[in-house]
């Protein structure tokens, strides 16, 4: 695969522009020769790692979630979740809020990134967070049959999208963590 010849440091520092750069400009203005300009690389070398621009945008959000659910496994679901929000710090999840708005427009016109957007990001976040109720099923914590298992990931993700449009508040630690409390896990029977 060509993408190995990049060094993990080089490799980082490119998603890290890219991820800068998606913050100040958003995706649609987001062009390769800007990444390019701001990594100190060449365009073709961009297209010849990565063959687009939503595969690069993609791979660098992924690469920003270095810790996978899946390797949270604290015996209980409520704690799973708690250690699963303890993985980032309220001024980072403001960052990725305001990431995920700018690209939510994107999407609509773009399928091509949205479809990378799923492969690299979406599916592999949800198939985690299956597991980690498959587990909390096996445990006994929650019902098999619990109606309220196939929306979690709806459930989260809706709680990302409302609070700023509801309450025009960012999403924080004591909002996030009332809100699986409150809703996610009653909702579970836990």
């Amino acid at each position: 695969m060509a993408r190995s010849r990049l060094t993990p440091e080089r490799e980082s520092e490119l998603y890290g522009a890219v991820l800068d750069l998606l913050r100040e400009v958003g995706y649609d203005a987001l062009t390769m020769d800007a990444v390019a300009a701001r990594t100190h690389s060449s365009k073709a070398t961009l297209y010849r790692q990565w063959g687009s621009k939503p595969e690069l945008v993609a791979r660098a959000l992924r690469h920003n979630k270095p810790i996978k659910l899946t390797e949270i496994d604290t015996g209980t679901l409520r704690g799973d979740f708690q250690a699963m929000m303890a993985l980032t710090d309220d001024c980072q999840m403001e960052k990725d809020t305001a990431l995920m708005r700018g690209l939510a427009h994107a999407v609509h016109t773009n399928p091509e990134l949205l479809q990378a957007l799923r492969e690299l990001l979406i599916e592999p976040e949800i198939g985690s967070m299956r597991d980690t109720l498959e587990r909390a099923v096996e445990r006994g914590e929650v019902s098999a049959d619990n109606p309220a298992l196939k929306y979690v990931p709806h459930m989260i993700i809706g709680a990302f999208v409302a609070r700023p449009l509801v309450e025009d508040q960012p999403i924080d630690h004591a909002f996030i963590t009332d809100y699986v409390n409150a809703v996610v896990l009653p909702s579970l029977g836990v």
